[in-house]
């Protein structure tokens, strides 16, 4: 089974990261739209951490993960 998830990564003001995770990202998904949502989530400041609010985009991507199943229930 391959799972993916898209990964939002922002700088804080205390100089941290923080890391949202999306799991199932849209197939179509564009930059464009990432760095609107990304921009949205810092300007209205929707999120925390313990090193402080973000403040900028570090980065995103995608990432993609098989995972196979050897023993089941």
């Amino acid at each position: 089974m391959i799972t993916k998830r898209l990964e939002l990564i922002f700088q804080t003001a205390g100089g941290g990261r923080l890391r949202i995770s999306v799991t199932d990202p849209r197939e179509d998904l564009t930059p464009a739209e990432v760095e609107t949502a990304m921009n949205t989530i810092i300007a209205k400041n929707i999120f925390s951490s313990k090193t402080g609010d973000a403040t900028a985009i570090y980065g995103a991507r995608i990432v993609s993960r098989e995972t196979t199943d050897l023993i089941t229930a």
